[in-house]
């Protein structure tokens, strides 16, 4: 190789290195905003949880309801993280 096709070679590398880093650098991000929103959900999941062994009757079906709901989207969270990290 000559020298400008090794220069050529290594600028290559180092442009897709760069690349690299930054979309790393932002999928963290994502994950980490991901993992904040969350944690808020879980906390209001861990608030109710005991309200549904307080409430009775027709309660107990919306609390029971919120908790399922609030959830669900918790584990669709954990798998949203779970892609931005194994990428």
């Amino acid at each position: 190789m000559e020298q400008k096709e090794v220069e050529s070679f290594v600028a290559k590398i180092q442009q897709q290195r760069d690349e690299l880093l930054l979309k790393i650098h932002l999928a963290k991000a994502d994950a980490k905003d991901e993992w904040v929103e969350a944690e808020k959900k879980w906390g209001i999941l861990k608030a109710k949880t005991p309200k549904v062994a307080q409430a009775g009757g027709e309660s107990i079906k919306e609390v029971g309801a919120a908790v399922k709901l609030v959830g669900a989207e918790i584990l669709r969270s954990y798998e949203r993280i779970k892609k931005v990290l194994e990428k």
